[in-house]
């Protein structure tokens, strides 16, 4: 029987390989319903900084992440024209105001909102719409804005790529 305890460890060791390589689950999950066998290439133009307030960053910091979204969250192929997908827009609001008051009568929260149109069009399906996206975020008004406007600016930006994402690949 001594024989015994190494064969057996040698046929469980080669089942054990063959089970592990035979048997490999992939999961990927990007949220998008894109065909890709008819959509093939993406057309971002600038979307500029239309707001009557704003932050001079703000235009290429949200131009660089919704590019960035669908470079790596697609296999689709961003092209300067004749797109299958076409994203166009502009951001048309940055506005801050008073979200809260505290006892002494002064604004203890400030609300920040930043609003962006977008217009989309499916070249392949002719499908088109436009729309309004916006995200909010609130500080501490003893903060001064120009400390913490980077981050929030940041968030909003990242609320609204995903919000303008959805709409446009995932049917969300």
């Amino acid at each position: 029987m001594a024989w015994n305890k190494p064969f057996t460890s040698i046929i469980f060791a080669v089942l054990m390989a063959g089970l592990l390589t035979a048997c490999s689950v992939s999961y990927k999950f990007t949220g998008t319903s894109i065909n890709y066998d008819l959509i093939k290439s993406i057309q971002i133009d600038n979307i500029a900084n239309r707001a009557p307030y704003g932050w001079a960053p703000m235009e290429a910091m949200f131009n660089n992440k919704l590019q960035d979204r669908y470079a790596n969250q697609t296999r689709l192929k961003l092209v300067k024209r004749n797109g299958d997908l076409h994203i166009a827009g502009e951001i048309t609001g940055y506005d801050q105001f008073n979200k809260a008051i505290a006892a002494d009568g002064y604004s203890s929260q400030v609300q920040l909102k930043m609003t962006v149109n977008i217009r989309f069009r499916n070249g392949k399906t002719n499908q088109s719409w436009e729309k309004q996206f916006s995200a909010t975020t609130q500080y501490n008004s003893t903060q001064q804005l120009s400390a913490v406007q980077e981050q929030l600016v940041t968030e909003m930006i990242s609320d609204i790529t995903d919000q303008i994402f959805n709409a446009t690949v995932a049917d969300w």
